[in-house]
């Protein structure tokens, strides 16, 4: 899993690492910068005005990667750059004879962290998608709750009564623990499953929202190894995603540009369904990617 394409420059190869001139990796550093800019401007903009947004902020308050973080270039295994001294005594590198590159030992430390994480991904990479729950999880998060108990100060689209019956007149399968956790205690036992962070490898499913969303924190925990262009494409996908969940959600954030997926009807069960496959199938792609990364760090 190398980012940088050393069939379109000049490569020293030394020690298995291909090695890259500073006239060579600087450009794929600055191409890296732009793309996390112009992700994130409306995301600064608004931070210095100080005006939250329920939606997407979410990538910034439940994730612990800050935006300085993401702007911070990492080309991945394999590679070594000459000249890079801003890399020197930062976590993860190794820096010597002028150059940069990943540090075998900080790899060696963090091998419970990575197997953790390649037994989970590949876990759900072999396990069939479903994609059943139109969102429900959501419901269930504002079930009988008061409206002064609701997480975001947003109306609910069909009032506190509306949204308790369709979570009465559904099933709930939610299958993800950091979803199911948020569940208020009357919607606990509504859902087939009882999720668990010990039972997460064996429930977790490539078409829930929820753990194709999570590939953004898998790929920034295993930064600085994780390739730049592969943790920005699963922030894509993540902020994708997350703009759905709000659209089935309860709340109506039609006056912030989000058209309501009514899931309480049968087309709106049949527009969640097509949308979750598509982002199914591009976190399958992203999940396989991180489980090769992983298999590249510790070969099995």
């Amino acid at each position: 899993m190398i980012e940088a394409h050393p069939g379109s420059a000049t490569v020293v190869e030394a020690d298995s690492l291909t090695t890259l001139r500073p006239a060579e990796w600087e450009p794929l550093q600055a191409a890296h910068v732009a793309r996390v800019d112009l992700l994130l401007a409306d995301h600064l903009d608004r931070r210095r005005r100080r005006e939250p947004h329920p939606v997407e902020d979410f990538l910034f308050t439940y994730y612990p990667t800050r935006p300085n973080q993401l702007r911070v270039w990492h080309p991945g295994p394999g590679i070594r750059l000459l000249g890079a001294p801003q890399y020197e005594g930062k976590r993860g590198y190794l820096y010597a004879g002028g150059a940069a590159q990943l540090d075998p030992d900080e790899i060696a430390r963090r091998t419970e962290s990575i197997s953790w994480i390649r037994a989970l991904l590949t876990a759900t990479v072999g396990r069939p998608a479903q994609f059943g729950c139109f969102g429900l999880h959501e419901w269930a998060m504002v079930y009988r709750q008061q409206s002064e108990e609701v997480r975001h100060s947003w109306p609910l689209r069909l009032g506190a009564e509306g949204t308790d019956r369709v979570v009465e007149s559904h099933k709930i399968a939610c299958s993800h623990f950091d979803a199911f956790r948020f569940f208020t205690e009357p919607a606990r036992p509504l859902n087939v499953l009882q999720p668990t962070r010990e039972a997460q490898p064996a429930l977790e499913q490539g078409g829930c929202l929820h753990a194709n969303m999570d590939l953004y924190k898998w790929a920034s925990k295993l930064m600085p190894f994780t390739p730049s262009s592969l943790v920005l494409d699963c922030f894509e996908l993540a902020r994708d995603i997350r703009a759905l969940d709000m659209r089935a959600s309860p709340y109506d954030f039609a006056d912030l540009g989000y058209d309501p997926i009514p899931i309480e009807t049968a087309a709106g069960k049949a527009t969640y369904a097509a949308a979750q496959r598509s982002f199914a199938e591009r976190a399958r792609h992203l999940r396989v990617r991180l489980v090769d990364l992983c298999n590249q760090l510790l070969p099995l």
